[in-house]
Order: structure tokens, then C-alpha cells, then sequence
């Protein structure tokens, strides 16, 4: 093998490496969604105020999840306690808790 062909292989094999390492963790996802289980994983579980059943995430698509997140938490949806639960997730918080509710539906 010639030195341009290795070279060329050595950066797809980094790109790969960086792709996996951005790869969503359901396992992670699964911790940070705790809190989320509080409301979300209630079977027949509805907010008084406003009166409205509360969604139920497992199986649910993770890009979806992680659309709403990013929404709740830039404004452009509004819940009181989503808006707060949100603000305080980075990006990848956001795509592993999607993650783990799509792989785990209920």
C-alpha cells in the first residue's frame, strides 16, 4: 500500500471513530431520564392545571424526543415544568434520553 492510499484510510477510520463516539447512549439516557419517569411513565397520569394527559414516551421516536426537548427548552414550546426540565440539558443529554425511551417502549 502507498502512503496517499493509507492516509485515506486512516481518515475514514477516524471519521468512523468520531461517529460512534457520537452515537447516542441509551444507557445514559436511561439515568437522565429519571426524572422524566416521574410523569411520563404513569399510566393515566394528567396535569390539573392545565388539565391535559401527560404523554407517555417509551417507544416513542428519539429524534422526535429530542425535537421537543430542544424546543421546550428554547422557548418555542410552552410548559412551566418542561421548559425548566429542559433548560438544564445539553444536546447530547437531549439525544441520549430520546435514545432510551425509543428503545424501551411501554
Amino acid at each position: 500500500m502507498n502512503l496517499p492510499t493509507i492516509s485515506v484510510l486512516v481518515a475514514i477510520c477516524s471519521i468512523g471513530g468520531a461517529n460512534a463516539a457520537l452515537a447516542a447512549d441509551a444507557e445514559r439516557g436511561e439515568y437522565l431520564a429519571e426524572t422524566c419517569m416521574g410523569c411520563h411513565a404513569v399510566k393515566g397520569y394528567f396535569n390539573v392545571y392545565p388539565s391535559y394527559r401527560v404523554p407517555k414516551l417509551g417507544g416513542q421516536g428519539a429524534k422526535y424526543i429530542e425535537s421537543a426537548l430542544k424546543a421546550y427548552k428554547n422557548g418555542e414550546r410552552s410548559h412551566g415544568t418542561m421548559n425548566a426540565n429542559a433548560d438544564n440539558l445539553s444536546s447530547e443529554d437531549m439525544a441520549d434520553i430520546g435514545a432510551f425511551f425509543e428503545a424501551h417502549g411501554q
